[in-house]
């Protein structure tokens, strides 16, 4: 269950529904994007193509592109030749050829669309922001150019990383405080409810920080935050 999500739900069951489209969710680290795109894994009646972008692998050319379509470059006899071969060359699987950049993305889209003749395809793309950037292009390039073919193409990339021109953005917010005290209730069950107050405050909305800080506290911490609290200390 996403706790104060239904908004943001909707508009990426809208984008599920669409004939095609594209969607980038947006913020800061820990606020919820990664639930989302699994949202959407589980919702999507679709073949479901997932790629993390790796800080690590940044500056390697291609490198995010190649996990993403690994599991379907059997298809790439679909496509026309001279795309077929930029990106194999971008892959590392032809010759020594310098993937060209905008035959890179005719050819991630054109496998795209080969893909959704069987049935629709979902791209999901978190961490958007450590995508190398040839697989960025690619990416961005098939993404605005999606017509009446069931593809969706979902980005999550933190704030004020990842420029998408052209693109709809979807901001994630702080959870309200109905929200977060709802998802420490689950998570921290057995904490006094003065105790889950003062982790909704702590944590400011964030929902992994809502995850998190009850698995931090120890038992000797709950029972300080309890001796703290207005009615323990009227009790002394």
């Amino acid at each position: 269950m996403l706790y104060g999500r239904q908004a943001e739900q909707a508009a990426v069951d809208e984008l599920l529904q669409a004939p095609s489209g594209a969607l980038v969710v947006r913020g800061e680290a820990g606020i919820g994007k990664s639930a989302l795109l699994d949202y959407a894994a589980a919702k999507a009646h679709a073949r479901v193509l997932r790629v993390n972008g790796v800080e690590s692998e940044a500056d390697l050319p291609f490198a995010a592109l190649h996990l993403l379509l690994r599991p379907v470059l059997d298809h790439l006899g679909a496509l026309p030749q001279q795309q077929a071969e930029a990106l194999r060359g971008a892959l590392g699987l032809g010759g020594p050829t310098r993937g060209d950049r905008f035959l890179v993305g005719l050819a991630t889209l054109g496998l795209l669309v080969e893909l959704s003749a069987a049935g629709p395809v979902v791209c999901l793309v978190d961490d958007a922001q450590w995508l190398d950037g040839e697989s960025a292009d690619a990416l961005l390039f098939a993404a605005r150019r999606l017509h009446d073919e069931p593809v969706a193409a979902l980005f999550a990339a933190r704030d004020g990383e990842f420029p998408a021109r052209g693109l709809p953005e979807l901001w994630l917010r702080e959870l309200d405080a109905e929200a977060a005290s709802g998802l420490v209730a689950e998570q921290a069950a057995n904490l006094p409810p003065v105790v889950r107050d003062q982790l909704v405050a702590e944590a400011g909305g964030n929902p992994l920080a809502l995850v998190e800080l009850p698995r931090m506290l120890t038992a000797e911490g709950a029972r300080s935050c309890r001796c703290r609290s207005p009615s323990a200390r009227r009790s002394r």
